[in-house]
């Protein structure tokens, strides 16, 4: 019984346990709301992915700011989640050889702002990460009735080349 005491010591008290469900509940709800939105509009990066990667965030910042990770070295944790979830965003990003178009940019955007909501979770600025699920709602929700007919049904708008550079 004292082996599995000692392996669950990451929490010491009850104010510690309140502070990770905290953090992680509210990372799951604020990644859910993005992720409801894009799967209502029928985006493959849907409800459970942006959940799991907003929970994913917050806990690879969670966990070495509970072991004492000092600031410094808590950026590059921060710069490997970046990093990381661009390269997961980049994979839903689809460009069509025949008509110059790029679908999938939104998705990706949305998948590494739902990263940057989580690691704010994680470091427990919880103002911050709800402030800017509204702000992103808002971006999702409102600013395509804005733009019109500019938007494809994916959201994204057609990125075509008028140059000879490649984009």
């Amino acid at each position: 019984m004292e082996a599995l005491r000692a392996e669950f010591s990451d929490v010491s008290d009850p104010a510690q346990l309140t502070r990770i469900v905290v953090r992680l509940l509210l990372a799951a709800v604020l990644g859910g709301a993005l992720g409801y939105e894009r799967e209502r509009s029928g985006k493959a990066a849907g409800l459970r992915t942006h959940m799991l990667v907003a929970i994913g965030s917050a806990l690879f910042v969670l966990v070495p700011q509970q072991a004492g990770v000092v600031v410094g070295d808590m950026s590059r944790v921060i710069q490997g989640i970046v990093t990381g979830v661009g390269f997961l965003g980049a994979g839903a990003i689809i460009k069509h050889a025949s008509d110059q178009s790029v679908q999938g940019l939104t998705t990706a955007a949305g998948v590494w702002l739902t990263a940057a909501i989580g690691i704010a979770c994680g470091m427990g600025r919880e103002a911050t990460a709800v402030l800017s699920t509204v702000l992103a709602l808002a971006v999702l929700t409102v600013v395509p009735h804005l733009v019109g007919k500019g938007t494809d049904a994916d959201g994204d708008h057609n990125a075509r080349r008028d140059d000879n550079r490649n984009s």
